[in-house]
């Protein structure tokens, strides 16, 4: 797809410190029934979904499971400016009217405005036009992958997380800066600053920043990676 094929509106999917990258792959258990709803109607369409994280000062918490606490007082919480466009590439229905699907990222979009609940999720108005490297990014990568995966094994070590390392060792540069910033539990303000760097060799930088910082850190606990 160009940017051109890009719709000028969309609906979204909020999740919390649940991050899609251009060229990465998000796997996504939808049964929240606006969710449901959401998905039905991409299916029947361009089958593209907004995925975007509710701000950290929203009051409403939603979950990584995508469902509402119900403990704050705004079921509908304000959202980062920024998100991906996600397209449904794999999916399984299930008997019970719920679904396991898998959204590969194609660029990111800026929110310019909400216009209302459809079928009880949230659709924006979006502007891809600032993100044309998301479909050609990749070329002249320069960062010291050594350095980044010293730091990852002191993280991972930090807090007990169990990782395949044969299988990250394999990953070539641009399969490593999509898959780490999407699988790593970092919050969601982390999160979006990884989503939000102008091009791989920035998210680069701020990835390793993140892993060394976290690397300092005795040992806090965390959640397990993210998954929806």
């Amino acid at each position: 797809m160009t940017l051109a094929d890009m719709p000028a509106e969309l609906g979204l999917f909020p999740l919390r410190e649940v991050l899609l990258l251009p060229r990465g792959k998000l796997p996504l258990n939808v049964f929240e029934p606006r969710y449901v709803a959401l998905l039905e109607d991409a299916l029947a369409g361009n089958r593209l979904v907004g995925m975007i994280q509710p701000r950290d000062d929203a009051m409403e918490d939603e979950g990584s499971d995508g469902v509402d606490d119900g403990d704050g007082e705004n079921p509908f919480p304000p959202l980062y400016t920024i998100g991906a466009v996600g397209r449904v590439t794999s999916l399984t229905e299930r008997a019970d009217g719920t679904y396991a699907v898998t959204l590969t990222g194609l660029a990111r979009f800026r929110l310019l405005r909400e216009t209302g609940l459809h079928r009880g999720y949230r659709r924006a108005r979006i502007d891809v036009s600032s993100f044309a490297c998301d479909l050609t990014d990749g070329a002249d990568l320069f960062f010291d992958r050594s350095r980044m995966l010293t730091a990852l094994r002191r993280y991972c070590s930090l807090r007990g997380f169990g990782t395949r390392w044969n299988v990250i060792d394999q990953m070539d540069d641009e399969t490593l800066l999509i898959t780490l910033p999407m699988i790593c539990p970092f919050p969601a303000a982390e999160k979006q600053a990884l989503l939000e760097s102008a091009s791989l060799n920035d998210r680069a930088q701020t990835l390793q920043t993140l892993l060394e910082l976290a690397g300092h850190e005795p040992g806090d606990d965390a959640s397990d990676p993210p998954s929806a």
